[in-house]
């Protein structure tokens, strides 16, 4: 085996109770690294077409890297995959924390979970042995009472445990897999499939936190010297001290911050709800994940309406702030720090959860939904209204059933709403907007699961006035000068399909983005290459390597859509998009075009090496990345 490997794939039967250790080649785990790419490789391997997300013949998977608890910032992450009950084709989310690390401690590089437990299970990693226990105690309990009592019963307080809350048990397509009771795989519905599953949790514990690395002195170099450039990096310091929170101003005032669902790009009520006056009034403390240095978790503690936020539920991050706040027009930092801990809880997506509540508001506040069918007045800015109808959400309990459902599966159930949704392939947009920003609009589109806002490296990071930091560090990846703000032609094309590779790498490397990334981040493309160099040894591993296995994990996942029936014809923006901003500021009056879109489309699947009248790789694709199996 590899340094930075277990050896150890286990294979969980919930229908029959079997457990089962795989021990693959060092090939295997060169070819595929780890996340994503491993996942997917068991995902097309052992599961047919067509089957129902939420049936027992979806396979489940979480995944590690190789450098998952290596002693170095930004690697405690894993990736969870499954087909999504929420987004068309496959579903994918990354979350970090401790559970990661841990996982890796326990003796295991990742999980293949099939089938369906007739009743609610636990599975008990512990030490290289796996066991699967009756969890009918936990079921129906939110995230923090499960974490107590799992650590109460076991008489061990360092477990760690990722699990589903209750909307993943009622098999809301919204819901997520939570660990910390505040570390999320959100987004696209991983934890309706767990909950589906009847698997409430997953425990891990391993005593022996020593991982096998080829050159560790090396790499206690690399830490030592990300560390040590920290304070000179402005980015990655606002992180330290605001978290992501910190990028809520900036946004504004640049015009990109989703306002009442997409319809503007600034909000006036921005600074109650920014990372700055979240620092000042309450933050509590800064946490982290396993060994790393940049600490932009945020632990607060408020009081809305005589609700108390706990500071075990952490904070908001920006996305956050941005769904629950100017996307419902929200200026109230109590309650959305309060609706950041009830998606905690009961184990939802907040980015998918408060774009639909933005979305029902703007239903509203044009007619389209009554008071009678909602229950309740839900206008933008009613901070009260955004909470009941979560909780309704949280719950499914009256309209809260459909909302449950997300935004554009509601407007679907309901036969209205339609010109109102901000969905990719059914994914709600994160709290970037691709009218500013343009390749991020081209990514949306042709993204195998959806909106996603780290699948690729923003335009500004390339455009006109980018620091020497980031030209520099995307100098390696071919990008010799700065591009043109809010442009979209071919070499902008080019920027957004490479640094898409990048980030694809990353999601199976299991490496944090903002740790590590082709511009901005603590660590830049040359360190990620040596990183997988010190830890396993593969000393000819190489940054064109590193770019195939990204390349490789992007094809998997859209050769599955493939294999699902889906093709370009899914690559479809919503309609607001194209839609003239509305308000004052720098990107009032700004909208993308059909046109640019659609020539951009063909310009990446061209550049992809994927057909153009389907949008999905080609056979020699896929042969020279070596996956001749999926054809």
């Amino acid at each position: 085996m590899p340094n930075g490997y277990t050896g150890n794939i286990l294979h969980v039967n919930l229908t029959t109770g079997q457990l089962t250790v795989e021990n693959p080649p060092e090939s295997f785990y060169r070819h595929y690294l780890g996340g994503s790419a491993m996942g997917l490789y068991y995902i097309l391997k052992g599961m047919p077409a067509g089957v129902d997300p939420l049936g027992p013949d979806n396979v489940l998977t979480l995944m590690l890297g190789p450098t998952t608890g290596a002693p170095i910032s930004g690697q405690s992450r894993a990736t969870v995959s499954a087909k999504s009950p929420l987004v068309d084709g496959i579903g994918d989310s990354q979350m970090g924390g401790f559970f990661p690390a841990e996982l890796k401690f326990a003796g295991f590089d990742g999980l293949v979970i099939t089938g369906q437990s007739p009743r609610p299970v636990y599975l008990w990693l512990n030490e290289g042995q796996a066991e699967l226990r009756d969890a009918a105690h936990l079921w129906g309990k939110p995230t923090a009472e499960v974490d107590s009592r799992l650590k109460q019963e076991l008489g061990d307080d360092k477990v760690e445990i990722a699990q589903v809350g209750p909307a993943g048990e009622k098999r809301s397509p919204l819901a997520a897999v939570i660990n910390m009771a505040n570390r999320a795989a959100g987004r696209t519905g991983m934890g309706a499939v767990m909950g589906a599953k009847r698997l409430k949790a997953i425990v891990a514990r391993g005593k022996n936190k020593r991982l096998n690395l080829a050159d560790a002195k090396g790499l206690n170099g690399l830490a030592r010297s990300g560390a040590a450039s920290l304070d000179d990096n402005a980015d990655v310091k606002g992180l330290q001290v605001h978290g992501t929170a910190g990028v809520l101003s900036f946004q504004h005032s640049f015009g990109t911050l989703p306002t009442r669902n997409y319809n503007e790009g600034q909000f006036e009520d921005f600074e109650p709800i920014s990372g700055e006056v979240m620092t000042e009034t309450i933050l509590k403390e800064r946490d982290t994940c396993y060994a790393c240095t940049v600490n932009c978790k945020r632990v607060v503690e408020a009081e809305w309406r005589g609700h108390k936020v706990a500071g075990q539920h952490g904070g908001p991050e920006y996305e956050t702030l941005g769904t629950f706040g100017s996307y419902t027009g929200v200026k109230d930092l109590a309650a959305v720090a309060y609706a950041n801990q009830l998606c905690n809880e009961y184990g939802l997506d907040t980015i998918g959860a408060g774009a639909t509540l933005a979305w029902a508001m703007e239903c509203f506040e044009n007619g389209v939904l009554s008071e009678a069918e909602i229950g309740f007045p839900l206008k933008f800015g009613d901070d009260a209204a955004m909470i009941r109808a979560l909780e309704l959400l949280a719950n499914r309990e009256g309209f809260g059933d459909v909302l449950a459902l997300g935004s554009r599966a509601a407007a679907h159930k309901l036969g209205k709403g339609h010109d109102y949704l901000i969905t990719v392939k059914g994914a709600e947009a994160p709290a970037h907007m691709p009218q500013a920003k343009r390749s991020l609009g081209l990514i949306y589109a042709v993204n195998p699961f959806g909106a996603d806002h780290q699948s690729s490296e923003h335009d500004p990071m390339v455009e006109e006035g980018a620091a020497d930091l980031y030209m520099n560090r995307l100098k390696l990846l071919g990008f010799e000068g700065t591009q043109v703000p809010r442009s979209l032609g071919e070499d902008k094309v080019r920027f957004a399909l490479k640094t898409q590779h990048f980030y694809s790498f990353l999601d199976s490397a299991d490496l944090c983005q903002f740790v590590w990334g082709p511009a901005w981040t603590l660590y830049g493309p040359q360190e990620a290459v040596d990183v997988i160099k010190l830890v396993t040894g593969w000393s000819d591993f190489t940054l064109d390597e590193l770019m195939t296995i990204g390349e490789r994990r992007l094809n998997l996942l859209r050769a599955f859509n493939a294999r699902e029936g889906l093709d370009r014809r899914a690559d479809v923006l919503p309609k607001k998009f194209y839609a003239a901003l509305q308000g004052t500021g720098p990107t009032a009056g700004v909208a993308l075009t059909e046109a640019e879109i659609r020539a951009a489309q063909e310009a990446y699947y061209a550049q992809a090496g994927w057909e153009a009248a389907t949008g999905n790789p080609t056979p020699a694709t896929l042969q020279r990345l070596e996956l001749a199996w999926v054809l």
